[in-house]
């Protein structure tokens, strides 16, 4: 029998001896002996107990030097408390049965058996005794430490049982595997085909917390290619599915925009942990089968599907339940603007076009540049070169007008209250011409943001539209 070496932790020694005063055997299951055989870190530890959790968790703290609050679950039988960054959660062994529409078990006491068997995947269904005589040994009794070594997702019952029962499982079968980067067990995998119509049963906030989890990997695309060769994908993100394919006419052929997609997103994860900076990669095509058009001299276009992208973006995630927040903002920010560098790297550009995209972009342009150099995608290694310093140069240029010009979220030093104060106007289309011109101006560089000149150029602006100066800027 297997032994653990437990982490050096007073949190362990304690829930021993209070399982020993309250008569119970007690284990410590799941993913936090997972993570501990895969040296990861983790601080979330749950103790299954053969008799009552919410009991052991209550003398667990009385013995615990700050007596933690304990947080009482019942209608789940379980309970919570913290010790210092350490949260640990207990509840009692249980056997678990399902209703065909609902992901919701019937739940009833069982044995560590019982508790074992419910378990999602086998490398999850570890334990360590906790108790006296076997302290500290390893309790595999469906072989997750080999599953572990031949880097293996498997259920500890038969899968077809496992998924029907709990479909969110699939999801979470193929979150671990992108994660970890293990391999799922083809039986396992056969049983998340057949069953993948049963994810609709699950909420999609579930749904999407796995999604985030996956777009969080380190490498990503192995989670989207999973989804996608199951038929998840298809069910639950239909738009991102349909990017996939290639279509041939008379010779021409345009790229796969699902694969191309992959691959922009591991470009991503490669420099940024940021979770909407990887969904501003999966969402930055995603217009691309809405605005596919072929023509006989050009061959494949996809004109204007950054600004139909940045339209999708707020409906998309309306329906996975993502926050429709800044988040969404900055992803439809970037959509928006993402082939807008690429535009620049001719040496001809001018300082106004510089400036715009700086006064568009603001804070996010940092952001924007990692998103274009990653959707540099091209076998041809010279084309990747050539296109990568070309952004070097973009970024240089982004560098030294933004040092003369000070354009990040810039703002008109003439605002809206004082033009309506200047020219005696109540809120209205004039008042915002008036600040547009002034805007543009600044923009194209023909007027300094600076008070004097900008308040000039409002005067003589005022005039053309028949306006006239009613009081000065300092009354």
């Amino acid at each position: 029998m297997d032994t653990i070496r437990l982490p050096e932790h007073p949190i362990f020694d304690t829930v021993a001896a209070a399982a020993a005063e309250v008569g119970v055997d007690a284990y410590v299951i799941g993913g936090f002996v997972r993570d501990l055989v895969l040296k990861r870190p983790s601080k979330d530890i749950d103790v299954v107990c053969v008799g009552n959790g919410i009991e052991l968790a209550e003398r667990v703290s009385q013995k615990l030097p700050h007596k933690p609050k304990v947080s009482v679950f019942k209608h789940f039988g379980t309970a919570m408390l913290r010790s210092g960054e350490w949260e640990v959660e207990f509840v009692g062994a249980r056997k678990e049965s399902y209703q065909e529409h609902s992901r919701k078990p019937e739940v009833e006491t069982g044995t560590l058996e019982d508790d074992l068997k419910r378990r999602d995947f086998t490398i999850n269904a570890l334990g360590i005794s906790l108790n006296e005589g076997t302290y500290g040994q390893l309790i595999d009794r469906f072989d997750g430490l080999k599953d572990m070594k031949r880097k293996l997702i498997r259920t500890p019952l038969e899968p077809g049982i496992t998924f029907s029962d709990d479909p969110l499982r699939m999801m979470r079968a193929i979150r671990f595997a992108s994660q970890l980067n293990f391999d799922i067990d083809p039986e396992t995998f056969d049983a998340i085909i057949d069953n993948k119509e049963r994810i609709k049963i699950v909420s999609q906030e579930r749904i999407t917390d796995e999604l985030n989890k996956i777009v969080l990997s380190p490498v990503p695309s192995y989670g989207f290619k999973l989804l996608f060769a199951s038929g998840l994908l298809q069910l639950i993100f239909p738009k991102m599915a349909e990017l996939q394919g290639v279509e041939t006419i008379k010779g021409n052929s345009h790229k796969d925009n699902f694969y191309h997609t992959l691959q922009v997103l591991d470009n991503v994860a490669e420099v940024s942990d940021d979770l909407w900076l990887r969904w501003s990669a999966i969402m930055h095509d995603i217009a691309k089968p809405d605005t596919k058009r072929y023509h006989e001299k050009v061959g494949w276009t996809f004109h204007g599907h950054e600004e139909r992208g940045a339209r999708m973006v707020p409906k998309l995630f309306k329906d996975l339940k993502l926050p429709l927040n800044e988040h969404m903002k900055f992803v439809q920010k970037l959509v928006r603007l993402h082939l807008r560098p690429i535009a620049l790297v001719k040496d001809t550009v001018t300082d106004s076009a510089i400036r715009r995209l700086l006064f568009e972009t603001g804070d996010d342009i940092d952001a924007l540049m990692k998103l274009c150099r990653a959707d540099i995608t091209s076998k041809n290694d010279n084309k990747v070169k050539r296109y990568l310093q070309n952004f070097d140069k973009v970024e240089k240029r982004l560098i030294e007008v933004e040092e003369s010009d000070k354009l990040r979220n810039f703002q008109p030093v003439i605002t809206g209250e004082i033009i309506m104060a200047t020219f005696d106007l109540k809120p209205s289309k004039t008042v915002g011409v008036l600040k547009e011109a002034l805007t543009e101006a600044i923009l194209e560089g023909t007027v300094k943001n600076e008070f004097d000149e900008a308040f000039a150029f409002l005067l003589k602006k005022g005039e053309e539209l028949g306006l006239r100066q009613i009081n000065s800027p300092n009354n």
